[in-house]
């Protein structure tokens, strides 16, 4: 006889509020990120006495509250009355100008079929209504996802130049470090007058947000001291990212349930630490575009041929023999290219590619020293070569038999 959902909902339970436990929650107080807070605040307050905010740029590491201080600055500017409006856009879905500007328009105008409007038509109908007198945020998150995104910037800042009353500012944020470094010099000038930078939490900071989500998450005396302070440890050792501490925690929680148990040790942490990092590693690989998937394919199958090969001669690699040298990697890069007919990218994109890799934590490069190799830059996967290769592969076997 199958379970009924009241004999599942009976079942006792170690946590008091799930949804607590989530890197979605937004709490009413952000630890350590204060300083940041206020200056989006300032940044934005200009739009709530009717002037234009300038433009702000965010960057830092995953996980590293950038996401979670706008949207409670939003929160907050959003309780003043005032003609201001925001647009909160995760560009990993609207990753081109046209659907950047078709979500603004939907924002400003809620009855509007959007649908079959080219994008001149669009943007004048957003010019239009925003030149009424509203001041419009649009806050762009992980806009590096944009395939067209200078030309969406272009378009955005130089829009105040066409306005008659109201303005457009933009909010950037995005996880990769030196990524105006590549914006054309014009979006750079008009983007980047504010900006601002979050730092990876410490682990004393990471075990305070812990406790924090715990107390208003579980049920009294559930969890051990000693088991926030492991979560937060392998958090900070390995990302530094908060939102992989709360997955941790909340995959703890998840096991004691099944097991019954009504305590959250150091063995739980544990025990969901493979399973997050599976986890954790779909969701970043699967959002990836094409060609960093097929150059993290490549390091994969190197990294389990060459897994093989150990095993079968019986060697013991030095450490730097762990590592894949950037040449190989890009010559199987170009095979997989090859295979599923994708025009293969410059050894210069290459270099983005493996950039981009190594900051969401994917894999790990140093450069070697001098000898018989030459300077060359070695590589090494940062989770497991079967795990990853199985994702990618899946997610190709999908898109090509559409």
């Amino acid at each position: 006889m199958s379970p009924s959902f009241s004999e599942i909902l009976s079942k006792s339970t170690v946590f008091s509020d799930r949804n607590v436990i989530s890197p979605h929650y937004i709490p009413a107080i952000l630890p350590f990120r204060e300083k940041e807070i206020h200056k989006i605040m300032a940044g934005l307050s200009p739009a709530l006495k009717n002037e234009r905010p300038r433009n702000m740029f965010i960057y830092g590491k995953t996980g590293t509250g950038k996401t979670c201080s706008v949207r409670h600055v939003i929160a907050k500017f959003l309780e003043h009355p005032s003609s201001a409006k925001t647009c909160y856009i995760n560009c990993r879905m609207y990753n081109s100008r046209y659907r950047v500007i078709q979500k603004i328009a939907k924002e400003l105008m809620p009855t509007l079929d959007s649908m079959g409007f080219g994008l001149a038509m669009l943007y004048e109908k957003v010019m239009s209504e925003i030149g009424k007198g509203t001041h419009f945020v649009a806050i762009l998150d992980e806009l590096d996802m944009v395939k067209d995104l200078d030309d969406l910037l272009y378009t955005l800042t130089r829009a105040n130049d066409e306005l008659p009353a109201g303005s457009v500012s933009v909010i950037g944020i995005t996880n990769k470090l030196t990524f105006k470094d590549q914006l054309d010099s014009r979006s750079r000038s008009s983007l980047c007058e504010n900006e601002m930078v979050f730092d990876t939490y410490t682990t004393t900071q990471m075990q305070a947000i812990l406790s924090q989500r715990a107390k208003m998450g579980f049920k009294p005396g559930v969890v051990d001291d000693g088991a926030v302070n492991l979560a937060a440890a392998i958090a900070a050792q390995e990302t530094g990212d908060a939102r992989y501490a709360i997955k941790l925690l909340l995959k703890a929680g998840e096991m004691a349930d099944e097991k019954g148990t009504a305590k959250i040790t150091d063995k739980e942490v544990e025990e969901a630490r493979r399973s997050v990092d599976i986890d954790v590693a779909f969701e970043a690989i699967s959002t990836l575009p094409d060609h960093q998937q097929l150059v993290l394919l490549a390091i994969s199958n190197l990294a389990l041929d060459k897994g093989k090969n150990t095993r079968l001669t019986g060697g013991a690699p030095e450490e730097e023999d762990s590592f894949l040298t950037s040449g190989e990697v890009y010559e199987q890069y170009s095979v997989l290219s090859k295979k599923h007919r994708k025009p293969r990218r410059s050894a210069r994109w290459y270099r983005e590619y493996l950039n981009d890799l190594e900051m969401l934590g994917l894999i790990t490069t140093i450069e070697s020293g001098a000898g018989m190799r030459g300077r060359t830059r070695l590589i090494r996967i940062g989770h497991s070569p079967a795990d990853v290769q199985k994702i990618i592969e899946k997610n190709f076997a999908i898109i090509e038999s559409k």
